[in-house]
């Protein structure tokens, strides 16, 4: 099962033909919600040509009960363009630590697959909003999840470009 999850994340992700709006060379900054602990984390996105980006998550939270974290990379791969809009598929992978259920600090991970659009508003083509679904790999809390994924807009990530 997870050499076909695997291979249908890889063929979403790069064998699809492209042709997406440019924004080449800009940063995205901003954040999202998509890490399996809950943690908000600061998002960026780098768009290295008209096919692609990379992107990648960092969270932090430090308090006397220890220091938790969030890391993660993200490809994109560009599908279709409409006029403010972006149609990609992508590939995520990332780390985090947590507190499980008897107050110990534990290491979880994810690996996610997904098909999003990022849209902007007319005159407002610096703020790109975003909203992906697809399928994601977890552990977390001592349990392993294949499940399904919907991220709204907010969830998903919103990106400043610079």
């Amino acid at each position: 099962m997870k050499k076909i999850f695997l291979l249908l994340l890889l063929y979403f992700s790069f064998c699809l033909q492209s042709h997406a709006a440019s924004m080449t060379g800009r940063l995205g900054v901003g954040m999202t919600n998509q890490v399996a602990s809950g943690m908000q984390a600061l998002s960026m996105k780098l768009q290295r040509n008209r096919a692609s980006a990379i992107g990648g998550h960092f969270g932090i939270d430090s308090s006397s009960d220890g220091m938790f974290y969030a890391l993660g990379l993200k490809a994109y791969r560009y599908i279709y363009e409409e006029p403010q809009l972006n149609f990609y598929s992508s590939i995520a992978a990332g780390l985090f630590n947590y507190k499980n259920s008897s107050d110990d600090a534990e290491q979880g991970h994810q690996l996610e697959g997904t098909l999003g659009t990022e849209f902007s508003f007319q005159g407002l083509e610096s703020v790109g909003f975003s909203f992906e679904f697809g399928l994601g790999l977890s552990k977390y809390n001592n349990e392993t999840h294949l499940k399904t994924l919907g991220y709204n807009a907010l969830v998903s990530a919103v990106h400043f470009y610079l």
